[in-house]
């Protein structure tokens, strides 16, 4: 592809970690997002409520719309998007974490 003929499609990789401090809190707003999606049927509702009570990371995965990321930046129009969540082991000061990010640039 020359420099003419670029696609117009751009992949946004974004990685994050966050520390869950209040489950409690999480999970009552993951449930307020869950409750109030009028498109999700009732027996889906009933299994993601069952998901976010298992697992913070499902509660995080409901809040968290990547949509929401790109919806105000003008000139852009989100085409796809997917993410997932997980819990990990988590030590800033361990090597494994000293460039983990740096690596995100790496497939630039």
């Amino acid at each position: 592809m020359t420099s003419t003929e670029t696609s117009r499609f751009v992949r946004l990789r974004v990685e994050l970690v966050v520390e869950i401090t209040d489950a409690d809190r999480l999970r009552r707003a993951a449930y307020e997002r869950i409750d109030g999606d009028e498109s999700m049927a009732a027996e889906e509702r009933g299994h993601a409520r069952r998901m976010v009570e298992s697992d913070e990371a499902e509660a995080l995965a409901y809040l968290v719309e990547p949509f929401e990321l790109v919806e105000e930046v003008p000139g852009v129009e989100l085409a796809q998007a997917s993410w997932s969540s997980e819990h990990i082991d988590y030590d800033p000061r361990a090597v494994e974490w000293s460039g983990a990010f740096s690596d995100l640039d790496e497939d630039d």
